[in-house]
């Protein structure tokens, strides 16, 4: 996923695991708290998992890990204090960050002290097209990816009906939206309407007013689950049934918190669903066993983790170098499927899909 967001929220690290010590200190970092903490604990439930079942199987290189978390809130400027307090720690990894923004500053700081980093969910671009050395990697896919798929769902169900497209201003949001609009004109669309909005606000009558006055139709944005649920309710309350289609940080059980019955019909993009891999079975079960999220990026989170932990071992040292030459060779056997990852970073795995949100949950669209 992603994303540039100005939250002033404390860092704040915690130990994961219950061994008193470790030989191999990683860690994972994201929101864990602010309005987009669900995200975050998705992140550090796989995270605790992928640790844990490593090392019952024997640890890396036969040393035992430890998880360090960091809480960057996605926020930029917190983000990098997390990278530079990971660096000082002696983290030789990082399964992060969430937002693009947050991975984008915090990969520079990766790259100059030699930390591998991989992404679950930052799909901006600039992430892998401007990174700032060898060893960041993402084992999610790009905006672009994203928009294409939109793009094309937009033009082939809803012909002929009034677009308009809207963003946070974020790096995620507004790189994603700008990446569908692009798209979408290509292939002969023309947006009814473009508008931009302030992420973190509670009303947004003004701009529901505007979208209602337009007759608009369908709905994209480009934005958090937070913005996206307060706005699809407030179009519902003034009377409008104007489809919302947006992209995968939508996944998460508190869209529908925030939406209740109007909710109802959404649509989003999103990876082909990992919890229904039937190497991920096992996984899904323990995290549920322990009352965990299997949602959105927990399970991200966990291949990440299971990947350098791969690399690690081919290598036979967790040395930057020799573990990134494993990473740019390896194919990996993971929850998300068998993937290897490309001259970029980026990740090879199936592409985008369509979800609806029905009755309180996601699943694939298949109408």
């Amino acid at each position: 996923m992603k994303k540039v967001l100005f939250a002033s929220v404390a860092l704040a690290f915690t130990m994961s695991g219950s061994a008193a010590w470790a030989d191999i200190t990683i860690a994972t970092a994201g929101p864990m708290t602010g309005q987009y903490a669900a995200f975050g604990q998705q992140m550090k439930g796989g995270a605790e998992q992928a640790v844990a079942d490593i090392n019952k199987a024997g640890g890396v290189l036969g040393q035992k890990l430890k998880l360090v978390v960091g809480d960057d809130a996605c926020d930029p400027k917190q983000a990098v204090a997390v990278a530079n307090q990971f660096a000082g720690e002696g983290v030789v990894f990082v399964a992060g960050h969430f937002c693009s923004g947050s991975s984008i500053p915090a990969s520079a700081v990766y790259a100059d002290s030699n930390i591998v980093q991989i992404s679950p969910a930052s799909t901006n671009p600039k992430f892998t097209d401007e990174r700032p050395g060898p060893g960041i990697f993402r084992v999610c896919g790009r905006d672009d990816q994203q928009g294409i798929v939109a793009a094309k769902f937009l033009m082939d169900h809803f012909k002929g009906k009034k677009i308009a497209f809207i963003n946070d201003k974020t790096a995620y949001g507004k790189g994603l939206a700008d990446a569908t609009q692009e798209n979408y004109e290509k292939l002969g669309g023309k947006p009814a309407m473009v508008e931009s909005y302030t992420a973190g606000e509670k009303d947004y009558t003004a701009l529901v007013s505007k979208l209602k006055q337009n007759n608009i139709d369908v709905l994209y944005d480009g934005g958090y689950h937070t913005e996206a649920g307060l706005i699809k309710r407030q179009m519902v309350q003034q009377g409008m049934n104007t489809v919302l289609v947006s992209g995968d940080a939508l996944v998460t059980d508190e869209y529908w918190a925030i939406t209740g019955d109007a909710g109802e019909g959404t649509l989003m993009t999103f990876s082909p669903d990992p919890r229904k891999n039937p190497e991920a079975k096992p996984v899904v079960d323990e995290l549920l066993a322990a009352g965990k999220s299997t949602e959105g990026y927990a399970l991200y989170t966990y291949a990440a983790i299971q990947i350098w932990a791969q690399a690690a071992n081919t290598a036979g040292k967790t040395d930057f170098d020799p573990v990134v030459k494993a990473l740019n060779a390896g194919t990996f056997k993971t929850v998300l499927g068998d993937l290897k990852f490309n001259d970029k970073g980026d990740v090879t795995l199936p592409g985008y899909v369509m979800y609806k949100w029905h009755n309180g949950k996601y699943d694939y669209y298949t109408n």
